[in-house]
């Protein structure tokens, strides 16, 4: 089997696949690929905690607990149809008999989709309007970020359902640095540009480069704050944008952890890291032990510097900028808490 083979149909063979919509069927066959394993190499292993939920298309897989064979799965049968081994941590140990073909999908994401469908009335194709051809691309992309879990599936519906498309020229400036926040962006098509300015370059540092499914503008509404950087169009190209009202009911709120000072400390306590979000001259002046300083117009940038495998607790003086950090980091699949109130209550 290649992966020119795999479709809708295909897919439609599993549980709980078949409970997708068409339209959403289709999108998640974009984001998965058809794999291989060879002889006696392990799928995955006792413990293994990687949220992946896993079909075999062909070949055999053996179950493996405590070195004893406890059960084989071969494709193309029913007993196939189901995932192999769901329970995370893994129960058993996977390995390969003989040549193994096989689909793993972002349990997460799996999850979210199922249960978006079956809460609501829209395909992915209702909700787009057929505005675009390939609409379900960007839209796919937002359900697929780690933020969306935590979005309960009405609140979803409801975004998809408010949001406005806006087509812009090559050129055409979307946000302006220094300006108020006053919407949340999705870019559906063509490139952008982020940059901001500072007093000694009116041209503006290169922040960023935006594509497809990438979302902007959302630090002003969450800090009420004016927007800190300027985004320009690359090439001719579409937005959906979504009221600042609208956004902080439907999606900011949402995805935000709140913990007072006692709970953020037992976060660090346990493994976790303090995250300063300030200015670093504020930081420098002021700051809690052991904290990390990553500006918020920085974050971008300093992202990838960031272990996803260790929870953040963000802080700022008041809460406004560590909420707008936080949602930036769960939006991209970091642990996120933010300390609510602020450093100030520490000292209290």
């Amino acid at each position: 089997m290649t992966a020119d083979q795999l479709n809708a149909e295909l897919l439609k063979r599993f549980s709980p696949l078949d409970g997708l919509k068409r339209d959403n069927l289709a999108a998640l066959v974009g984001k998965i690929q058809i794999r291989e394993l060879s002889p006696q190499q392990f799928l995955f292993k006792e413990g293994d905690t990687e949220k992946r939920t896993v079909y075999i298309l062909s070949g055999t897989l053996e179950l493996v607990d405590q070195g004893e064979v406890t059960e084989i799965i071969e494709g193309g049968t029913d007993g196939a149809r189901n995932p192999v081994a769901a329970a995370f941590p893994r129960r058993v140990s996977g390995r390969a008999r003989d040549r193994v073909q096989y689909i793993a999908i972002d349990s997460d994401l799996l999850d979210v989709m199922l249960t978006w469908d079956q809460t609501g009335s829209y395909e992915v194709s209702e909700l787009s309007g057929g505005q675009d051809q390939g609409a379900d691309d960007w839209m796919t992309t937002l359900l697929q970020a780690k933020a969306f879990h935590k979005i309960p599936p009405a609140n979803i519906q409801a975004i998809f359902m408010r949001m406005q498309q806006i087509n812009y020229k090559s050129g055409d400036v979307i946000l302006k640095q220094g300006t108020e926040g006053d919407y949340f962006y999705v870019l559906t098509r063509g490139k952008c540009l982020v940059t901001r300015e500072t007093p000694l370059n009116k041209e503006g540092i290169r922040l960023a480069e935006l594509e497809v499914g990438d979302t902007f503008g959302e630090e002003a509404l969450i800090s009420n704050a004016k927007r800190n950087a300027t985004v320009t169009m690359l090439q001719d190209g579409s937005v959906m944008r979504l009221g600042k009202d609208d956004f902080k009911t439907l999606l900011n709120e949402p995805m935000l952890e709140w913990v007072d000072f006692k709970e953020g400390e037992q976060i660090i306590n346990s493994g976790g890291q303090w995250l300063d979000v300030r200015l670093p001259s504020e930081f420098e002046n002021q700051h809690l032990e052991g904290a990390i300083n990553v500006p918020l117009y920085f974050i971008r940038l300093k992202i990838n510097t960031l272990d996803k495998s260790k929870k953040y607790v963000l802080c700022c003086d008041t809460g406004r900028r560590s909420s707008a950090g936080a949602y930036i980091l769960s939006e991209r699949g970091y642990q996120t808490s933010v300390l609510r109130g602020g450093i100030s209550i520490a000292e209290q």
